[in-house]
């Protein structure tokens, strides 16, 4: 994950971590629960792709 930072905007990533929390760690802009979707996904894993913009990258 080199390259890409936590979103600085605090009350941001307090909603998505509340989401993640609630999920049991999986990603809140998911539809489906599986292995996949654990945060980090696989999608921002293998291609850094962060749908729910958690993770954003480096200026």
């Amino acid at each position: 994950m080199k390259n890409y930072i936590l979103n600085p905007d605090v009350e941001y990533v307090n909603r998505i971590v509340q989401g993640i929390a609630k999920r049991k760690g999986h990603c809140p802009c998911r539809l489906n629960i599986d292995e996949t979707t654990l945060c980090p996904c696989d999608d921002f894993i293998k291609n850094y792709n962060c749908k729910c913009n958690l993770f954003v990258k480096k200026d």
